[in-house]
């Protein structure tokens, strides 16, 4: 998984810099690369990427529940 992420980075970051070289040439195909890029750091590569690094943690560890438990605990105890 971590080597397909970074092919497809490097797929990305080269049809992005293609794309801006064909723009600043002067070629109308050159946005067209640019939004591919874009597409696909998007869709493609953020997802893969979340997948990747949360796929074996417990997702009650990153939400507010001990947070909101605590200052309920708190201000139960001031009044």
């Amino acid at each position: 998984m971590k080597y397909v992420i970074i092919f497809v980075l490097i797929l990305t970051l080269g049809m992005l810099a293609i794309g801006f070289y064909l723009k600043n040439g002067g070629d109308a195909n050159g946005e067209i690369v640019i939004g591919l890029g874009v597409l696909m750091v998007a869709f493609v590569l953020m997802p893969l990427f979340i997948y990747y690094r949360y796929k074996n943690k417990k997702l009650s560890d990153f939400t507010f529940e001990k947070f909101k438990k605590d200052l309920e605990e708190r201000s139960k105890s001031d009044k």
